[in-house]
């Protein structure tokens, strides 16, 4: 699903009807208002969607009362030198074995699971996504890490509905940069570009993300 031209990845989710979305999330609507068929002067449309659609970010006030909303992150941690970690398309989860290679140091870390391959071939929703453990958590804040990145729409997978994995993340500073498409991204070393919807007060803010091959 990604593209790539002279270097350049875009490894946002295209915005459609139908596409996937985390259970209980507002689905994608796209109505047309005005239309040049019709006789209008220009095509217009009327979009309905969650912040937390597609590519998106979820800054601290996603979970944490009182956190950073979107329009007030330091946009930084969301741009510059970053890491593609390939997992083992085996691993059923990310911990700190998996990532081993993180080098100290490393502020921003995409992984690349075996979600990306499901979605190469279907863009749906699955509900036993490959999602990072508690314990790689751990490991990359003590890489230093201020972004972490994933192949599904949420970083974990918590059926106790606790949500561990996004508290350690946001609590520490850490933001989450969850939908990305990195099938056919190798792994290694790239500059991230990636800036969310300004909306003011938001607890979420759906983005346009871009590797470029350094």
């Amino acid at each position: 699903m990604e593209r790539r031209r002279a270097g350049t990845f875009d490894i946002s989710i295209p915005l459609f009807p139908g596409m996937p979305a985390f259970p209980g999330d507002p689905p994608f609507e796209s109505e047309p208002t005005h239309a040049i068929a019709r006789g209008a002067p220009y095509n217009l449309s009327a979009l309905r969607f969650g912040s937390h659609v597609g590519t998106h970010v979820d800054p601290p006030l996603h979970f944490l009362p009182g956190g950073a909303p979107i329009d007030a992150i330091d946009l930084s941690a969301l741009n510059g030198a970053c890491r593609v970690v390939e997992v083992a398309p085996s691993a059923a989860s990310v911990g700190a074995r998996e990532l081993l290679e993180v080098a100290e140091g490393t502020e921003r870390v995409l992984l690349r699971t075996a979600n990306s391959e499901r979605w190469r071939s279907r863009l749906a929703y699955f509900p036993d996504y490959v999602a990072l453990a508690l314990d790689g958590a751990e490991a990359l804040l003590d890489r230093g890490c201020r972004l972490v990145g994933i192949d599904s729409l949420s970083v974990e997978r918590d059926p106790t509905g606790r949500f561990p994995v996004h508290h350690r993340l946001l609590g520490a500073g850490t933001l989450v940069l969850e939908g990305l498409l990195l099938a056919g991204v190798p792994a290694g070393d790239y500059d991230l570009e990636c800036l969310p919807l300004r909306l003011q007060g938001g607890d979420g803010g759906p983005a346009r993300a871009l590797l470029r091959a350094r």
